[in-house]
């Protein structure tokens, strides 16, 4: 019987701790999503090859 209870109390650790792994993750995504939607109406002015296509390479 003990081994049974052991058993269950490292089940509901292991819950416990994938709980917490997934609000984490959870909250990075938020933070991610929140940061890209305030620069939404901002789209990149050029980009690196047109940087690369309108200036000649000095010599």
């Amino acid at each position: 019987m003990f081994t049974y209870q052991m058993h269950k109390v490292n089940q509901a650790e292991l819950l416990r701790q994938a709980a917490a792994q997934r609000l984490v993750h959870q909250a990075r995504v938020a933070r991610r999503t929140r940061r890209h939607a305030d620069h939404e109406g901002e789209g990149r002015v050029s980009h690196l090859r047109d940087l690369r296509d309108r200036f000649a390479h000095a010599a």
